[in-house]
């Protein structure tokens, strides 16, 4: 796992974008605006995320529209699989030792 990722997503106001941008393209002036920054803020902003791999910029005219990049997502989630399965297996046993705990303490109880 790149961990150009996770430092590019561990500013809040970056991981606001990618918030906003899952829901669709924006140009840089409506991120600006529904992040409550100033147009540079975030062109600096969208240009780590860009350079992390996040974003894809299409140029029409004078605007630039971003938008997510499948890609990077899919293989942090796949990551993130592995210990989904962890914790499952984990919680699975715990929940098994619970309900052990229980049936003994409403056997003790009879």
């Amino acid at each position: 796992m790149d961990t150009t990722t996770f430092s590019a997503l561990a500013e809040p106001n970056r991981l606001h974008i990618v918030e906003l941008l899952r829901y669709g393209p924006l140009t840089v002036g409506e991120i600006a605006e529904r992040v409550g920054i100033r147009q540079p803020q975030a062109s600096k902003h969208l240009r780590v995320l860009l350079e992390a791999g996040l974003v894809e910029v299409q140029v029409v005219a004078n605007r630039r529209i971003y938008r997510l990049r499948q890609e990077p997502f899919q293989e942090l989630n796949e990551w993130l699989e592995t210990y989904r399965a962890l914790w499952q297996e984990r919680f699975d046993a715990l929940d098994r030792y619970l309900q052990k705990l229980q049936a003994e303490d409403k056997q003790s109880k009879e």
